[in-house]
């Protein structure tokens, strides 16, 4: 927050940059469908946000409560798409390029068997979620272990000591230009442009800060 004359001024939420191009991750992903996603979903989601607590801060008491749920739906669709953008990565880029070792190598092998297991768990759990929402892969501080967890709409992951470290969009925004009503096709492929390197680098994160 900034502060002028004595009150504070909350710093406007912006829109990320892509790390990458909105074609990099072609054919699994296309252009149309990563520009509209970006600059149309997501930016919806950033600019909802912005004007909610703009005014929220000032509004009675009752109103205030009563924006609350879109505060919610908006900062979550905020956060989670900029965790799933990080998450991903072109080909030529690293991406898809599972660990063969490391400290998520050994908790993925240790919690699922096997990144073949793990994937396969996660994507019958994606493709499960009814109607919309996101699938994620969690580290549990206080009990020290990965899990997969669904959750709704645009509902965040704000349990206490629980870290998102991967995040996969389910909304049909994300993948019915490409790949229609086929949830576990576009699931399949998506595993090709993961990039690992960067839930490796969450998961320490959330270890170190444990």
């Amino acid at each position: 927050m900034l502060r002028f004359n004595g009150k504070c001024r909350r710093l406007a939420h912006s829109l990320p940059a892509l790390p990458y191009a909105y074609e990099a991750l072609e054919p699994v992903i296309s252009k149309q469908i990563m520009e509209l996603h970006h600059q149309k979903h997501h930016q919806t989601y950033v600019n909802n946000l912005n004007a909610l607590l703009e005014t929220a801060a000032k509004d009675p008491l009752p109103l205030s409560i009563q924006k609350q749920a879109a505060i919610k739906f908006n900062g979550g669709g905020h956060l989670n798409h900029s965790i799933f953008w990080t998450n991903l990565a072109p080909v030529n880029a690293g991406g898809g390029q599972t660990p063969t070792s490391g400290a998520l190598y050994d908790s993925i092998t240790d919690t699922f068997g096997g990144f073949p297991e793990f994937i396969s768990k996660f994507s019958a759990q994606a493709a499960a979620v009814q109607g919309s929402g996101w699938a994620w892969l969690t580290y549990n501080q206080t009990y020290n272990k990965l899990e997969i967890v669904t959750t709704s709409n645009q509902d965040p992951i704000v349990a206490p000591a629980v870290v998102p470290i991967l995040g996969v969009d389910v909304w049909e925004h994300a993948y019915y230009l490409d790949y229609k009503n086929a949830r576990p096709e576009y699931l399949k492929h998506l595993w090709k442009v993961v990039n690992w390197d960067n839930v490796g680098e969450r998961f320490d994160a959330a270890q170190t800060s444990r």
